[in-house]
């Protein structure tokens, strides 16, 4: 998969200590990974990277919306997400990225692209079970949730049957037994 220019960080030239780089994340990042699992993205990324003589260490914090559709009704709403992520670079002999907070790059190296822990950071941000606010709160009018409600089981109308209050009388002298200690 060819790299994103724009999440390139050419550290080489930096000084030690803190630096800051802002992102705004779009639905067009996430098309570069074929994530299509919502509608829009408007998201802000803020990247502080320490450097430090032996290593870099990466913080990535974001918070943003999200348009996805709900999973009940299917209807259109803004999630909103917040997250960070924290891994450290280190520099070894050969790449290696095993350990999901601690990546190796070969000696040599000027330069690191952060777009794949920016996409995985986000994605896992994402809740498992999206639910629309107006499910929640009651405010949401839908023909998928009136579906709902009609065809879910009412407990107030289940009747037991006269088959069911009888029992076997055989059963009943063995509770008898439990009983009679």
């Amino acid at each position: 998969m060819k790299e994103l220019k724009e999440f390139t960080i050419p550290f080489v030239g930096l000084k030690l200590g803190e630096h800051q780089f802002d992102y705004k994340i779009s639905k067009s990042f996430f098309e570069y990974f074929e994530y299509e699992d919502f509608n829009e993205a408007n998201i802000n990324l803020e990247v502080l990277l320490i450097k430090k003589n032996t290593m870099l260490e990466f913080t990535l914090s974001f918070t943003g919306t999200l348009n996805v559709n709900c999973d009940t009704t299917n209807e259109p709403y803004n999630q909103y997400i917040k997250g960070s992520f924290h891994f450290i670079v280190n520099f070894g002999d050969e790449f290696n990225d095993e350990n999901e907070e601690l990546l190796i790059i070969p000696h040599g190296s000027y330069e690191i692209n952060i777009q794949q822990y920016i996409y995985e950071s986000i994605v896992l941000a994402i809740p498992t079970k999206k639910i629309h606010p107006g499910i929640e709160d009651g405010t949401l009018k839908s023909e998928i949730l009136d579906k709902l409600e009609e065809l879910s089981p009412n407990h107030d109308e289940i009747t037991t049957s006269e088959e069911d209050e009888q029992t076997d009388p055989r059963w009943d002298k063995l509770k008898k037994l439990l009983t009679d200690k």
